[in-house]
């Protein structure tokens, strides 16, 4: 969906975070952090200064995995029509200047007074970093370059990078789902008594004891699109779901069945009430997920006595209000952290960008039981182990995968770099991985799933030097959205990792049968001493002839 940049109209983007006691400027730099350097909400409003006067910088991000510093101007312009000239980059590359060394933030901060940048420069520990991170200036706007602008950046393109209208339109990803529109759904309570409860301000719910030959009538629960705001999608045979079966299926228990069922919550834009029907429109299910699921798929058992406490409550969807619903509501399957994340604004716009770049190919799971597109589905938890291994190197630590979508979310989701073209890239690193196993010998370490990622580990510090490699890796998108560069990939990287895995065969055996193996993939000294072995076995080939780079594989 495109969006306005356009003065006024580009404040709607933000609404969240504009504030009287907050720059507009400064709300256009969260939103683009957010957006477009896909961080975490609580990253990128602290990585951005609420107020001017700060030194002409208005934010600063430090990218641990690139070892690079950011430094953010950001301007909004009231007028469509204006630009950007070589004047206002000029003053913005001087600004820059105070970030050469640890003596001039020194000197910035010793200078700068009260003002919110000495705490960012705390915050951050960007002083410890100053000398060995590559220094960056983004200037950020929603108009374009004029010439003189364009001119300048020729000359200073390595120092400053402008973000313009252009940019913000095209590379837009929206974290908005696209559902398909319902027609409105009626539910008879001529007889039944009905409660009504004010949350206050707008917000009210309507409860009552609902036929189940009603609710399964609600559009959306063949394609799952009901369970939109759900956390998870139907889970199938838990013992939970066979209970509510077996239910269903023995009439003489519908009557008890609004006593011993938790109930439905349904968040819907408009619920009207009339003395015998409740009416509802851009309605969707955030807790029974299961049940309505369960009885839509047994709808011949249902009789008009089987009834389900429902709570209808007016308000919107998308809400903050209605996520916390959603959340604190559902508990009655296990839910774990991975669930809570599906209405994550960032795993929602890389499911929007696989369907973007890889309809067809390849698809983006966010959530547990949903139907999946066409296309080979790469789980998001699967995601995240990839990243830890391949982007964070601590395989290692992929057996506790909970982390995925706990402490480490940020860190591994939160990044410029991670899109649906890198996902794409270590899924096809790890399907050469698992087409490889079939080399150990040793058969059990092949078949000990975190193998993978220790292996996905090691062909990173392989190829870390490789020049080629890392203009794959850096720009994913360049070549993964092409089938016959994915294709070239592959049949690139295939030998490199079956060397690797004969390697770690060879050192395998050499324990013997007592070999734990299980440990020593846990082991992070082991596991980095093997990367390291192997790693100087392949460089000392290299440079006897004996095998080629990553860079000669492509080029031949």
């Amino acid at each position: 969906m495109a969006i306005s940049v356009d003065y006024p109209e580009l404040l709607d983007n933000f609404p969240e975070y504009l504030s009287p006691i907050r720059s507009a400027s400064a709300a256009f730099l969260i939103w683009y952090l957010e957006q477009y350097y896909r961080l975490e909400q609580v990253e990128a409003e602290d990585a951005v200064c609420d107020q001017g006067g700060d030194k002409g910088v208005d934010g600063i991000f430090i990218n641990d995995s690139n070892l690079t510093i950011t430094v953010f101007q950001s301007k909004i312009s009231h007028k469509t029509n204006s630009t950007v000239g070589d004047a206002t980059l000029r003053g913005f590359l001087g600004t820059l200047q105070q970030f050469k060394s640890a003596e001039a933030v020194t000197h910035l901060m010793e200078n700068a007074g009260n003002a919110q940048i000495v705490q960012l420069i705390k915050r951050s520990d960007l002083l410890s970093k100053i000398g060995t991170y590559e220094l960056r200036g983004e200037f950020v706007t929603n108009i374009d370059l004029d010439h003189n602008g364009s001119s300048f950046l020729k000359h200073y393109g390595n120092d400053i990078k402008f973000i313009g209208r252009q940019f913000l339109i095209d590379n837009h990803i929206s974290d908005e789902r696209n559902l398909p529109k319902q027609k409105p759904a009626t539910f008879d309570v001529y007889g039944i008594g009905v409660a009504e409860h004010v949350a206050g301000g707008d917000v009210r719910a309507i409860i009552a004891p609902i036929r189940a030959r009603e609710l399964v009538l609600m559009d959306g629960i063949s394609d799952q699109s009901l369970f939109a705001y759900n956390v998870r999608g139907p889970l199938g045979r838990t013992s939970v779901n066979k209970d509510v079966v077996a239910t269903i299926n023995d009439s003489d228990k519908h009557k008890l069945f609004p006593l011993f069922h938790n109930g439905i919550t349904v968040i819907a834009q408009s619920v009207k009430q009339a003395p015998d029907k409740i009416e509802i429109s851009g309605y969707y299910v955030v807790n029974g997920c299961q049940s309505i699921t369960s009885l839509y798929n047994n709808k011949e058992a249902i009789t008009d006595d089987l009834k389900l406490l429902t709570k209808f409550i007016e308000m919107d969807p998308s809400s903050p209000t209605a996520t916390l619903i959603t959340e604190y509501s559902n508990n009655q399957n296990g839910v774990r952290s991975r669930d809570f994340k599906s209405n994550n604004k960032i795993q929602i716009r890389l499911r929007t960008e696989f369907a973007q770049h890889y309809d067809g190919v390849y698809s983006y799971e966010i959530k547990r039981g949903e139907t999946p597109s066409e296309g080979e589905s790469i789980p998001n938890e699967e995601a995240g182990l990839y990243m830890m291994a391949f982007d964070q190197k601590e395989p290692w630590g992929t057996h506790r995968k909970y982390e995925v979508f706990e402490d480490r979310h940020a860190a591994l989701f939160g990044r410029p770099e991670v899109s649906a073209d890198r996902i794409v890239m270590l899924r096809l690193i790890d399907n050469e991985i698992v087409n490889k196993l079939v080399l150990f010998r040793q058969g059990l370490i092949a078949k000990y799933k975190l193998t993978r990622y220790m292996i996905m580990y090691i062909f990173r510090e392989l190829l870390n030097d490789d020049k080629k490699f890392n203009e794959i890796i850096n720009n994913p998108e360049k070549f993964m959205r092409d089938a016959g560069l994915r294709k070239r990939f592959c049949e690139c990287i295939g030998g490199f990792i079956g060397d690797i895995i004969v390697d770690i065969d060879v050192e395998s055996r050499r324990f013997g049968t007592d070999f734990d193996y299980r440990g020593k993939v846990k082991d992070a000294e082991w596991v980095k001493s093997l990367a390291s072995s192997i790693q100087k076995d392949y460089e000392k080939n290299v440079i006897r002839g004996r095998q080629d780079t990553f860079e000669m594989e492509w080029n031949k």
